[in-house]
């Protein structure tokens, strides 16, 4: 059969005019797709390559390739979900489930924890809250159970500097461990490590867990409800989440029994918070998380440069609001990183990040402690994409 200019151009018109089509029908579903609560089918996913790489933008083949690397890279229990376009494109376990293992997500509860806080502070600035509270705020104005302080220079540390690590509040490291009765972690413990400061508020960075624990009693105190029930209401609820789990620290008659920032949830709600965190803060309807606190852990959230004692290796420049940011790292940590890339490595292979640029999330979850490489799981799963507007 021979064809005419003129039936060519109609036959190239109709395929152009198919191309847009379908990638408008996918824009679509990315635009508007958030997934129901997992008893009620959850995230959506995809199997088929074709799928995969169509509608879920990845490369299949490199799928595999980071399947099988992340299958090699420790030999913990795990569940591994990578999300693009909300579209889950790979799930790996081990011994696990993605979807009711609540086990410790470790440090990931940080920036679990500054998100709670964002939430919380939008609240009382809109007088919903007993007390009001911004970030510039000092903290130890809203810790009434650390008074007397033990330190007069605790009053000096702004609410932001409790999840940047710039507080001066005892840092990982010297001896003292976590989870201590509350007296302990407020200083009143007769231990001078936890009752003085270890620098000047916001002069440099050390990483520590205890100030999280001040962080969610200044919660506490803005909101009138124990952290782990406003988190559960504010955040985890809204979100479909339906599994979780939370520490308590003790404390003796005069400071009392609190929930800690410390607490559990199975990989495939850690990527609920990373996802909210992707939409600028909003699921369907809802400004669940306030779009000032999304933009603002895109960068670091205090002046200190360069590695400092307690920073894991990596550039100061790379914590922000409980959030880090991976390609500041420095040297090879960052390397082929997205810039806008967000993520909270814990301690075992935990992980939640989350890329704007590349519409990505991905979480891990294992429930364990030790080294694992975060910043290699983060390099693969970026490279697996098709760029988008190619798929």
């Amino acid at each position: 059969m021979r064809l005419t200019a003129g039936t060519i151009a109609i036959c190239l018109t109709l395929l152009a005019t198919s191309g847009v089509a379908q990638r408008q029908e996918v824009a679509s579903k990315r635009a508007v797709y958030f997934p129901p609560p997992e008893s009620q089918g959850g995230w959506r996913k995809l199997e088929s390559p074709d799928e995969i790489r169509r509608l879920g933008g990845m490369d299949p083949a490199k799928l595999e390739e980071l399947k099988q690397w992340l299958l090699k890279s420790d030999d913990r229990p795990f569940a591994a979900v990578v999300i693009r376009h909300g579209y889950i494109v790979l799930e790996v376990v081990r011994d696990h489930s993605s979807i009711t293992n609540a086990k410790n997500v470790a440090s990931c509860a940080k920036a679990i924890c500054a998100t709670v806080l964002a939430i919380a502070s939008e609240e009382s600035q809109q007088g919903r809250t007993p007390r009001k509270m911004s970030f510039e705020d000092p903290a130890f104005d809203f810790i009434p159970w650390a008074q007397p302080l033990s330190d007069p220079g605790k009053a000096q540390i702004k609410v932001k500097q409790l999840l940047n690590h710039t507080s001066g509040i005892t840092p990982e490291g010297y001896g003292i461990a976590n989870k201590q009765t509350l007296e302990y972690v407020m200083g009143h413990g007769g231990d001078r490590k936890t009752a003085k400061l270890f620098f000047d508020p916001g002069t440099t960075l050390e990483y520590s867990t205890h100030a999280l624990y001040h962080a969610a009693l200044v919660c506490e105190n803005v909101t009138g409800k124990p952290y782990d029930q406003y988190c559960i209401e504010h955040l985890l609820k809204p979100l479909g989440v339906e599994r979780w789990w939370f520490d308590i620290l003790k404390g003796d008659a005069q400071h009392g029994d609190h929930a800690s920032h410390s607490m559990g949830l199975p990989a495939r709600a850690l990527a609920r918070i990373a996802y909210c965190m992707l939409r600028d803060g909003r699921w369907g309807k809802e400004q669940v998380i306030p779009k000032w606190f999304v933009e603002q852990t895109a960068a670091p959230t205090h002046t200190v440069t360069g590695v400092t004692k307690k920073s894991f290796g990596r550039d100061a420049r790379s914590w922000s609001h409980g959030w880090e940011l991976p390609a500041l790292e420095g040297g090879d940590k960052g390397k082929d990183i997205p810039l806008d890339a967000r993520y909270k490595p814990g301690s075992g292979g935990q992980m939640i990040c989350f890329i704007p640029s590349l519409d990505l999330v991905i979480t891990r979850q294992t429930g364990k402690s030790g080294e694992w490489d975060f910043e290699g799981f983060v390099r693969r799963a970026a490279a697996a994409g098709v760029p988008m507007g190619s798929n």
